[in-house]
């Protein structure tokens, strides 16, 4: 039995969300509009910070499988 909480997939996944909310915050940055008002920093930017997190929520729900 592993000492892990979780699989290697499961670790490959949450790493890879990670990366994905951290996009999604340089996404927010690039938005030119006055306080962060325009496409990227109110639609496109959180829709990728929340696909992240339910990629995170998603990595540790799963279950890992015996090898």
């Amino acid at each position: 039995m592993s000492k892990l909480p979780f699989g290697r997939a499961n670790y490959t996944l949450m790493v890879i969300g990670v990366v994905i909310i951290l996009l999604g915050f340089i996404v927010m940055s690039l938005d030119t509009e006055e306080f962060g008002f325009g496409a990227l920093g109110l639609t496109i930017g959180p829709l990728i910070v929340m696909s992240g997190f339910i990629l995170e929520f998603f990595a540790i729900l799963r279950r890992p499988t015996n090898q």
